[in-house]
C-alpha cells in the first residue's frame, strides 16, 4: 500500500521547509504527498489569526517554491496552486499552473478573505471542472466562507470535485459530513479532524469520500496517520483513505 499525504504546507521557513517535511514523512512510512504553499501566516500563532488578533504577514502564496519542490521530486510530490481570487490574474495563474503540472486549486479564505459565492470563485471552480482537477479549501466562521457556502458551490458545479479541508469547521462539522454523504463531488480531508468524526464520516459517507492529510507543519504526519490506522475498518477501505482516493481525484491512476 502506497500512503499519500493529501495535504501539507511547505515554505521557505525554519519550521515548514521541504527538508523538514520529507524527514517527517520518512519517519512514518508515508511515500508521497500533496503540497501547497505555506508561510502566508505563521501557523505557530494560528489562534491569533482565527480570533482576528493577527493578520497574515505574507498574503502572496509562494507557488514558485512548491513548483521547485515538485520538479525535484516528480515521483512523490504533487502540488495544488494557491491563488488570490481578488486578483485580476487569478484565472490566468490557475490555467498556467495547471499547464506546468499542478494538480488542482488551493483556496485560503482566512488569508484572502473572499466569499465562496463570488463570481471570481465561480470562474475558478468552473475552470477546475474543465480540467478535471479538484478545489481544496478550509472554511472559516464567517457567512461568506462557511461550510454551507462551500457546499452550495459544490452543488452549483457538479462536474468539479471539491475537498473540504480538516473535515470542516470545528471538531464535528455536520454540514460537511452530510454533503459528503449526499454529493458525488464532495470529499472530506482528515487533517486535524477528531478521531470520532473521521470514524463517523467513514460510516456515513463511505471510505471513498474520506482522504488522509497531515496539515504539516501545524501537525506531524505521524500523528495524523495514526488516526486512520486506528480505524476499525477493512484494509481495502484504509487503502482508499490513505492513497487511493487522492490518486483518483488528482488523476494519478
Amino acid at each position: 500500500m502506497r500512503i499519500i499525504d493529501g495535504h501539507a504546507h511547505v515554505s521557505e521557513t525554519d519550521y515548514g521547509s521541504l527538508d523538514i517535511y520529507l524527514s517527517q514523512i520518512a519517519q512514518c512510512g508515508i511515500q508521497a504527498g500533496v503540497i501547497v504553499p505555506g508561510g502566508m501566516m505563521d501557523v505557530r500563532r494560528m489562534t491569533d489569526y482565527i480570533t482576528g488578533r493577527a493578520q497574515p504577514e505574507n498574503p502572496v502564496p509562494n507557488n514558485t517554491y512548491v513548483a521547485r519542490c515538485m520538479d525535484t521530486h516528480k515521483d512523490m510530490l504533487w502540488g495544488l496552486v494557491c491563488v488570490d481570487p481578488h486578483s485580476s490574474e487569478a484565472v490566468q495563474v490557475l490555467e498556467q499552473s495547471l499547464q506546468h503540472g499542478f494538480r488542482g486549486l488551493k483556496l485560503n479564505p482566512m488569508t484572502h478573505q473572499f466569499s465562496f459565492a463570488s463570481k471570481a470563485i465561480a470562474d475558478l471552480a468552473s475552470l477546475c471542472g474543465d480540467h478535471g482537477v479538484p478545489v481544496y479549501t478550509h472554511v472559516v466562521y464567517s457567512p461568506g466562507a462557511s461550510t454551507s457556502k462551500f457546499v452550495s458551490l459544490a452543488k452549483n458545479f457538479p462536474k468539479t470535485n471539491f475537498i473540504l479541508g480538516h473535515m470542516g469547521f470545528g471538531p464535528a462539522d455536520q454540514e460537511g459530513l452530510e454533503a459528503a454523504a449526499r454529493l458525488d463531488n464532495f470529499f472530506l480531508e482528515t487533517s486535524t479532524g477528531s478521531f470520532l468524526h473521521i470514524k463517523e464520516a467513514v460510516h456515513r459517507a463511505g471510505a471513498t469520500k474520506v482522504l488522509f492529510g497531515s496539515e504539516f507543519p501545524l501537525s506531524h504526519p505521524k500523528v495524523e496517520l495514526e488516526k486512520i490506522l486506528l480505524l476499525d475498518i477493512p484494509a481495502s477501505e484504509k487503502e482508499q483513505i490513505l492513497g487511493g482516493n487522492i490518486m483518483e481525484l488528482l488523476g494519478l491512476n
